[in-house]
């Protein structure tokens, strides 16, 4: 497989006070460690997101954990209220200590 490609909607503009919705999508086969191999037998082993959350300027707005349950490229939807300009920051944690990260940016009409 690919390596995880994270995207993320983010409205570019908001007026002061704004709720907006974000949208994070990542690829990845979130596998939960329970399956087995059909030609070999063996448990295939869990490599999942087990970790996400959204900063705004530095400040958690948004974090969840995630289990083996959670389907494969993991979908996220949530609201947060904009006062400012600034730059939201996500980042996804994988089992194996691998971090994907990216940022978008919105301005205050």
């Amino acid at each position: 497989m690919a390596a995880p490609k994270p995207r993320v909607k983010v409205p570019k503009k908001a007026s002061q006070g704004e709720v907006i919705t974000i949208k994070t999508l990542i690829s990845h086969p979130m596998e939960s460690g329970q399956r087995k191999d059909k030609k070999t037998g063996e448990l295939i082993p869990r490599k999942i997101i087990n970790k996400f959350s959204c900063e705004f300027n530095g400040q958690v707005v948004f974090s969840c954990d995630l289990d083996p349950a959670v389907s494969a490229n993991p979908y996220m939807e949530f609201s947060a209220k904009v006062n400012e300009p600034g730059t939201f920051k996500f980042t996804w944690v994988d089992d194996d200590g691998s971090v994907y990260e990216t940022e978008k940016k919105i301005t205050i009409e």
